[in-house]
């Protein structure tokens, strides 16, 4: 008897250790996050790409695992090479096509390979851009130091999931920028070029100094296998105006640039452009002179709300003669519905939003917004909900608000993350990511949740309509034929949710993931929970 007493307190006690040791939610996506960098290799991301004929190319397959990996690739295209150590794939198409071949990716724990597609033609960002931006931490004023401190945590931590592109937001070639206020900054002088052209203050960004501009900067964050991109407001600077400067490569001036009477109520550096062939030739010009520095990404300012025609064409019929591959996305919304087909068929990527800041009011109205345009949504256009005010934001208040970490709450981070992966929109992330915490680092880099932002055939989610009286349903179809399923409750209470799977269309009992705890679930004929305020699930079903 003393015996059997003594077993039952043991088996009690293991008992008691195993439910204390059982991970909430958010310490399963940690603990999943921390696995994926110490395992076997596994590619993730984007596994197409898109090029134009005789441009350069820098793609540098996702790939997590414990380093070192090394790689190689059988039959790669005349024109391109392959870096053993990184696995970095550059060079020149020359033809226009398609392109297939093999990544094998190795290290001590497995190999795996991967099938990578080039799609070198007429299109680029087949899937949506990920990357990070300046703006949500250091507004108008970041420097050099923070640039590359952000591109080497990108390239060391978020890299192997597709995270790929870094882009220098707002005013960098104001030197005495400092309180993200550009009307208490009218008549500044900006660093420019003798053709009136904005260039890089050199006390932010010494690199720029001895007519280098930003191309020593873009070679750092190029060899890091990043790319780089940067923001421009629309039009031509008052002070190039001013002093009627010469537009580089053309007969004409500033002035016959310029429009005047079209000006931007909040950033008092620029006038509009005329839609004449002095305005075609200033474009021409700046587009030239980024293209030289080795910009792969431009995001123009006021660009979008008021919509101005024009210049989108123009800026458009710029890049296309720049002699490189260069993501054209414009700002801010919300961009008129009206105008859709034309921006579809201009830029990359188009504002449908205004600035999206860390507020429950802001994030809730993304759903009506993203209900707006799934007839748009798909390889070489994407609309764009904003950027991802995840982590620390306005360092030193240098950008919206007070310094602080993001104010939504992590069920509204998933909820956040969720919906911008399914739409899909862009994803461009603006904390400052040295700081980051593990959740953070965690919620940024799920390669399953990426995949459904990444997914090669570019679908849009769609809401399912009166499925649920208390909650939204989004599906969104798969290349893998599979249907990716968020569940949100934009209420303030948690709620439960009974979900069929027959009226969803699908058979009786299919196999069904959670994407952020990456588990399976359990077969049955319906999915069946309770969803926290502001929360949300997201599923895999196939």
């Amino acid at each position: 008897m003393k015996k059997i007493l003594t077993l039952l307190a043991l088996v009690a006690a293991t008992a008691f250790v195993q439910a204390q040791t059982v991970l909430s939610p958010a310490d399963q996506i940690i603990a999943a996050s921390q696995a994926d960098a110490t395992g076997a290799p596994h590619f993730n991301g984007a596994s197409v790409v898109g090029i134009y004929p005789n441009t350069p190319l820098l793609f540098l397959p996702a790939v997590s695992g414990a380093r070192p990996i090394s790689f190689s690739a059988a039959k790669l295209p005349a024109g391109l090479k392959l870096e053993a150590q990184t696995g970095l794939i550059t060079g020149v198409l020359a033809k226009a096509g398609t392109y297939k071949f093999k990544v094998v990716a190795q290290n001590s724990a497995g190999k795996t390979t991967k099938e990578i597609k080039i799609i070198c033609g007429n299109t680029l960002a087949l899937t949506p851009p990920m990357g990070w931006n300046s703006y949500d931490a250091f507004g108008d004023n970041v420097v050099e130091s923070e640039v590359l401190a952000n591109a080497h945590y990108v390239a060391e931590k978020m890299q192997p999931v597709g995270w790929d592109t870094i882009v220098v937001d707002y005013c960098w070639s104001d030197a005495g920028a400092h309180d993200n206020n550009r009307n208490a900054r009218a008549g500044a002088l900006l660093t420019a070029d003798d053709f009136g052209r904005m260039l890089p203050a050199t006390n932010r960004f010494p690199s720029a100094a001895a007519g280098t501009e930003f191309k020593p900067l873009a070679d750092q964050i190029h060899a890091l296998g990043l790319k780089f991109g940067i923001h421009v407001m629309r039009g031509i600077p008052r002070q190039s105006v001013t002093a009627n400067r010469s537009i580089e490569g053309s007969p004409f001036t500033a002035v016959e640039a310029a429009n005047t009477n079209d000006k931007c109520s909040w950033c008092p550096d620029m006038f509009g452009v005329n839609g004449n062939a002095a305005g075609q030739a200033w474009y021409d010009s700046c587009v030239r002179l980024w293209a030289s520095w080795g910009v792969d990404y431009i995001k123009v300012d006021d660009l979008s709300r008021p919509y101005h025609t024009n210049e989108i064409e123009m800026i458009r019929r710029a890049i296309d003669h720049s002699g490189r591959s260069i993501v054209f996305s414009t700002s801010p919304g919300e961009t008129p519905i009206a105008d859709a087909a034309h921006i579809e068929s201009h830029a990359n990527l188009w504002r449908v939003s205004d600035d999206f800041w860390d507020n429950w009011k802001s994030l809730d109205h993304e759903f009506t917004l993203g209900a707006r345009w799934p007839e748009f949504v798909g390889p070489g256009h994407w609309p764009d909900a904003d950027m991802l005010p995840l982590g620390h934001l306005s360092v030193a208040k240098r950008s919206v608000d007070h310094d602080r970490f993001t104010r939504f709450t992590r069920d509204e981070q998933l909820t956040h993350l969720s919906l911008w992966c399914l739409l899909p929109s862009p994803l461009m992330v603006g904390a400052n990511l040295p700081d980051n915490d593990d959740w953070t680092l965690a919620l940024l880099t799920n390669p399953e949740v990426i995949a459904v932002n990444q997914d090669a055939l570019g679908l849009p989610a769609r809401r399912v309509n009166n499925l649920l009286t208390n909650a939204d349903v989004w599906t969104k179809k798969l290349s893998d034929k599979s249907l990716a399923i968020g569940l949100f409750n934009r209420s303030q209470t948690a709620i439960n949710v009974n979900v069929s799977w027959h009226d969803l269309g699908l058979r009786a009992k299919p196999t069904v993931r959670d994407l952020w705890l990456r588990k399976e679930l359990p077969s049955a004929k319906s999915f069946t929970a309770e969803i926290p305020a502001h929360g949300c699930i997201l599923l895999k079903v196939k």
